[in-house]
């Protein structure tokens, strides 16, 4: 069977796919694998077909991008509107020759929904975050910032939508795409346990696998004092003062610390660095996490569930809604405390959020407890034995 996947260009929505990838590639099926430069090497490892679509990205002004790094949905809903027209042909031209029998779309991809929509092909949403529906996005807490954007930005909405309509795209509002529908076969990456309002989404379309992680092993045993990691993800990463901030209250902590601030900023501007604290612009986080005794993080989804899978305890730092939505669910488990942007911004609120969590044998177990609960997911063979239920 021939497989159409689309995805965004994130590591966090891109990593999390590709074992499942490869387990259905295992089983026979040809996956063509929709996504980015910097995803190539992954997808073709995971034996997939890369397509390329960095050409049909629409080009960003600085205004643009800045709206962009501030996390704006309108800003991200617009641009995927225009990524989609220009994908049109060559789309519909890749229908018309490989016949998919079946499109799994990410979440945010709107042109592989809307492709799935348009061609009447069978869809399963590949649900990265946590499925959001009337219930469970009550966990996110918007900034008047955002709420700002998410209003304002109606009008460039509307003009987007208006560009797909002709092309045969029958799509009402960008809420139809984002929120996740009840009807629509879903595979959402964690555990029922872990996501919020779980028995409000239909069992008959929904499938909590777990984290789509390799399998890994915690090495803490022999570390001679605790190690801290510290990320805030690949995508919005640019606050070299809250990096700053933590190597001030952590430089003469009894700890070692290491730093992945990606490629949003030169790592010299941290510099100098005390002798126990290591600055990197990435790092195999599972690798990392497998030996760290403590997650200082932004709170994404992938981040988030990694850090659980190994029983990390985890010291959050949320930047967007949805991330908000993770940290809270990440402390009513137990296994980790929310920094608010007051206290981040104090190096000694932030030491003393650390010494807590390291002695605090409850969330230690609370994490521990949830790598049992995503240990006893399916996993990508049963996300694989989902997607092939589905085939015709």
């Amino acid at each position: 069977m021939t497989i159409f996947w689309f995805c965004i260009p994130a590591f966090g929505h891109t990593n999390p796919t590709i074992e499942v990838v490869r387990e259905l590639v295992r089983r026979g099926h040809q996956i063509r694998y929709y996504s980015f430069a910097d995803f190539r090497e992954k997808i073709e490892g995971a034996g997939a077909d890369f397509v390329p679509c960095d050409a049909y990205l629409p080009g960003l002004d600085a205004q643009a991008e800045a709206r962009l790094r501030r996390v704006s949905t309108t800003e991200m809903s617009v641009q995927a509107f225009e990524t989609t027209r220009r994908m049109d042909g060559m789309l519909a031209d890749d229908v018309s020759r490989y016949r998919p029998d079946l499109i799994v779309s990410d979440s945010a991809c709107f042109w592989g929904k809307l492709t799935a929509e348009k061609f009447r092909l069978p869809l399963v949403c590949s649900t990265t975050t946590f499925a959001f529906n009337q219930y469970s996005s009550q966990y996110m807490k918007y900034s008047p910032a955002e709420l700002a954007d998410m209003i304002l930005g109606l009008p460039r909405l509307n003009r987007a939508l208006a560009k797909l309509r002709p092309l045969g795209y029958r799509v009402k509002s960008a809420l139809d795409l984002v929120r996740n529908q009840n009807d629509t076969n879903t595979i959402v990456y964690t555990s029922a346990r872990f996501q919020p309002c779980a028995e409000t989404f239909d069992a008959a379309h929904y499938r909590f696998v777990g984290p789509s992680v390799k399998p890994t092993e915690p090495d803490r045993a022999g570390n001679p004092r605790p190690r801290i990691y510290i990320s805030l993800g690949t995508v919005v990463n640019s606050h070299p003062e809250f990096y700053k901030n933590c190597i001030a209250a952590l430089r003469d902590e009894n700890v070692d610390v290491l730093i992945s601030c990606g490629r949003a900023f030169d790592p010299a501007v941290l510099a100098p660095l005390p002798e126990n604290v290591r600055v990197e612009p990435y790092v195999d986080q599972m690798r990392v996490l497998a030996r760290s005794d403590l997650f200082i993080t932004h709170c994404g989804m992938n981040s988030a569930s990694e850090g659980l899978y190994l029983g990390v305890p985890e010291l959050l730092f949320p930047l967007s809604g949805e991330q908000q939505a993770v940290a809270r669910r990440v402390c009513e488990m137990g296994a980790g405390r929310m920094l608010t942007k007051a206290e981040a911004a104090q190096p000694e609120a932030i030491r003393r959020s650390v010494r807590e969590l390291l002695s605090d044998e409850r969330a230690r177990s609370a994490a521990a407890q949830m790598r049992q609960d995503f240990l006893s997911c399916s996993g990508p063979s049963g996300a694989a034995d989902f997607i092939e239920s589905l085939l015709p």
